[in-house]
């Protein structure tokens, strides 16, 4: 079994899913289409926290799930970092305590030096000590950002990681990801809406319709490429799209 991420995913109900997806180590794809079209359910499959009624999805060779092999485990043994859109800081912690929170397993010291480091590398130094009310909601995204990462995942899932920020902002977040694809070797799988983030971001693009894949390729492909579904879909005239 190859190195990466590999996902197939099916079902009926509530969402219809027949989805398959390759991210290959250091690779990051962007799901973008339509509201309601199963991408967050896709990322909560691969965390295990949904179970689609048939799958696989392994990891580096490590199977996470495995509905005929009757293998599905729970989300705490999956070697995944997760930053949710609503972001999911515990709101009576300071940063660095949100972070260190990911680090249970570590002595103290060991939790508070990484914690700091990984903020450092969020460019949140000096801000360690503020709760999440205290932040902004792009300073929130990094803080977010760096608990998933202090898990020391074997892949990052991003669930509209930019749609509550300003452009500024949103500027900045497509340089702490870069920071992220640059200092580790793991496949990155993001969801948004934007075209434009997902073409700054990604390496590739999937177009998932209705619980499909229904195109996947290179960024700038598919976005050059007029006769795609991408194209026809942000035009409006993919017949197939709701």
């Amino acid at each position: 079994m190859a190195d990466g991420l590999e996902v197939c995913l099916r079902q009926h109900a509530p969402m219809p899913l027949d989805f398959r997806l390759s991210v290959a180590r250091g690779e990051t794809i962007a799901l973008v289409g339509p509201s309601g079209a199963g991408k967050t359910t896709v990322l909560r499959s691969i965390a295990g926290l949904h179970a689609p009624e048939t799958g696989t999805v392994a990891c580096n060779g490590r199977v996470w799930l495995d509905s005929a092999g009757g293998i599905n485990l729970p989300a705490r043994d999956r070697r995944v970092g997760f930053v949710f859109q609503s972001y999911a800081l515990f709101p009576h912690m300071s940063a660095l305590q949100n972070v260190m929170e990911a680090m249970l397993e570590l002595p103290l010291p060991r939790r508070r030096a990484e914690a700091l480091r990984l903020l450092d590398q969020m460019q949140l130094r000096g801000l360690e000590h503020r709760g999440p009310a205290q932040l902004s909601g792009g300073q929130q995204q990094r803080v977010a950002l760096a608990r998933a990462l202090a898990r020391k995942p074997d892949v990052l899932l991003l669930d509209e990681p930019f749609s509550a920020v300003d452009h500024p902002t949103r500027r900045q977040l497509h340089r702490s990801l870069q920071t992220v694809r640059d200092a580790s070797d793991i496949p990155i799988l993001l969801v948004t809406h934007d075209i434009d983030d997902a073409a700054r971001v990604a390496d590739r693009l999937c177009l998932v319709i209705a619980g499909r894949n229904a195109e996947t390729g290179a960024a700038a492909t598919m976005l050059g490429k007029a006769t795609s579904r991408l194209a026809q879909w942000m035009t409006g005239s993919d017949p197939a799209a709701p």
